[in-house]
């Protein structure tokens, strides 16, 4: 008997969006709480709004809830969409959380505003018994979190490496923390030593009697640009750290409780407080590097580095073409070092360098190898020779230059077949292609001219073109405001791409069926037929019913047995979603049966 009602008289209702925020009015300064977005809609887009004053701990959060009503014999069904965040509240005041928004079935909706107080939290004084190394109870001292910047080198050249390390101390436990403004470095070059690292380095460290934890939460190689007094700011830092609260006796008049609850390991609690600290501002005096003894061949390495060249062969033929690899290797500013000045044979064609870095950024700083690759094409047959490869760069030991020479090369180029053009060379991994482009040789072969006089301007081809351009562009402005026309009526586009929608429902109903996901089956088979049925006759979801599909369909003429059919598969759907046991039964018929009945339903309407 509940079966029979269930099936005669389901009918699903729409409702009218709300979008409402909401979270605690009054909020204790450090302490953490909910703000919650919701809608009663299918929601997409969330935007977040400007959170200022607070600290996002987690979120945005979605989750998805339905609900089910059944009145007078009619089921009506809601669709609820939360979005939480946690926040905490970092100072005293009040603020007020602008309006978010989401869209619901192409409309935007907008939440409420959110007004919250923030006010002082309750402290309680230092408690004997605090373990050694703790922060006192309800605050955080400069003693007990701090950061600081330290230098390898507070004087280096111009253009050496030094590396800054930050590192934080504390005595309290640290639940998290986050850079809010890095170190502004004008005038150096950085390279971020731990930005592959996954782990932090931790280890002890004892300052005036005083034990910390340390962890280097940041670490950059710099290279100085130019000499004089350069400043690297402060870096500024969240921290979420834990501090002990004392937690008020509660006397129930009952000797257990009082004691069960009133014990000593009960006595304290933990609470997270945020608290931004600063580094120390770091003063670099960099030297400048010598020029009264810089050679020529200079090309701005300091460090210490070493060179080698190699060609790939020594004989070939005219036009045909070697690689020549020149590699410099080393620890120090090996990214800024330029190409070397290296002097071929004027009968050479010299294309630009190819460059390969396999530089490796450490804990210990910059260091890896540069290679230059030249692709060489000898146009004329000939003995030739390149010349020693001079390098130079400052060497810090030694505080001076110091020049690495390469072997010379001698080529033997022999005398090609006479053939241009068609030659085709290159390095390792095939980057070059020679393809005879870059010269235009002289022409043979028949040449076709035109006669004097011979324009296309004035021509009858011209003609047609000056005529035939203003009439394609209006035909264009014709064609595209009846397109215009009919994308601005709503129900038009609707009944077109009704057919799509449900088909892409129904792909997705497919997709939860294979999974083995019957709720999410039955609900998106729903979803197609009575989408289809409210895009293609342009029913608002809020009318949908039994009865307006019966209609629908009748007022188009579709035959009886179909609409019998259509009725008995959403019949089926409803209340295989909201009755309850199996429903992983009968999901591939049902899937089949959808297809069927809108595409004989389309093949009617047509």
């Amino acid at each position: 008997m509940l079966l029979s009602l269930l099936l005669a008289y389901t009918t699903i209702f729409g409702q009218d969006i709300e979008f409402t925020a909401s979270a605690k009015e009054v909020v204790e300064a450090g302490d953490q709480f909910r703000l919650i977005y919701s809608v009663n809609g299918q929601a997409s887009g969330f935007r977040t709004p400007s959170i200022k004053g607070f600290s996002v701990v987690s979120g945005p959060n979605q989750s998805q809830s339905s609900r089910m009503q059944i009145v007078n014999g009619q089921v009506s069904q809601s669709v609820e969409y939360t979005f939480t965040y946690i926040l905490q509240a970092s100072s005293e005041g009040t603020y007020t959380i602008p309006p978010a928004s989401v869209n619901v079935a192409g409309k935007t909706y907008q939440s409420n505003p959110v007004t919250i107080k923030v006010v002082k939290g309750n402290t309680q004084p230092q408690q004997q018994g605090t373990q050694q190394g703790s922060a006192p109870s309800g605050e955080i001292t400069a003693k007990d979190l701090f950061v600081r910047a330290v230098a390898s080198k507070t004087n280096p050249y111009q253009g050496e490496q030094i590396i800054v390390t930050y590192k934080i101390y504390t005595r309290v436990p640290v639940s998290e923390y986050s850079v809010t403004r890095t170190p502004s470095t004008a005038g150096f070059w950085l390279q971020d030593l731990l930005k592959d690292s996954k782990k932090l380095n931790q280890f002890r460290e004892t300052i005036d009697g005083q034990e910390y934890v340390v962890a280097e939460i940041k670490k950059d190689a710099l290279f100085a640009q130019k000499s004089g007094t350069l400043t690297i700011d402060p870096l500024e830092m969240d921290v979420l750290a834990q501090i002990q609260r004392k937690v008020t006796k509660r006397n129930f008049n009952d000797p257990f409780f009082d004691s069960f609850f009133n014990d000593s390991f009960l006595g304290n609690t933990y609470q997270n407080v945020k608290k931004t600290i600063r580094s120390n501002e770091l003063k670099i005096n960099v030297k400048p590097l010598p020029e009264n003894s810089r050679p020529k061949e200079f090309t701005g390495g300091v460090g210490d580095f070493n060179v080698t060249a190699s060609i790939d062969r020594e004989q070939l033929k005219a036009n045909e073409a070697l690689t020549l690899r020149f590699s410099i290797s080393g620890k120090g500013n090996i990214k800024l070092v330029e190409k070397p000045a290296i002097v071929f044979p004027p009968d050479f064609e010299v294309y630009d360098p190819r460059t390969n870095d396999n530089i490796v950024a450490s804990a210990n700083g910059v260091s890896g190898t540069r290679n230059y690759e030249y692709l060489l094409i000898p146009r004329n047959p000939g003995k030739y020779k390149i010349k020693p490869i001079t390098f130079s760069y400052f060497d810090l030991s030694s505080q001076s230059y110091k020049n690495i020479t390469t072997q010379g090369f001698e080529i033997d180029v022999t005398k090609g077949d006479g053939r241009q053009g068609e030659i085709v060379a290159s390095t390792d991994k095939e980057d070059f292609k020679y393809i005879g482009s870059d010269i235009r040789y002289i022409k043979t072969g028949q040449i076709i001219l035109s006669p004097v006089g011979d324009y296309l301007f004035g021509s009858m081809l011209f003609l047609i073109w000056v005529i035939a351009i203003p009439v394609l562009f209006i035909l264009f402005v014709i064609i595209w405001r009846k397109e215009l026309k009919k994308r601005s009526n709503i129900a038009f586009m609707r009944n077109k791409k009704a057919t799509g929608i449900a088909r892409k429902r129904l792909k997705s109903a497919e997709r939860f069926m294979k999974q083995n996901k019957p709720d999410e089956f039955w609900s998106e088979a729903s979803n197609a037929l009575w989408g289809y049925m409210s895009d293609k006759f342009n029913i608002p979801r809020s009318a949908l019913s039994m009865d307006s599909v019966n209609g629908a369909l009748r007022s188009k003429g579709v035959k009886d047995e179909l609409i019998s059919n259509f009725i008995e598969v959403l019949n089926r759907c409803e209340f295989a979603r909201f009755a309850p046991g199996n429903k992983t039964q009968a999901m591939d018929e049902i899937y089949k049966q959808s297809i069927e009945v809108i595409t004989r339903t389309e093949d009617e309407l047509k």
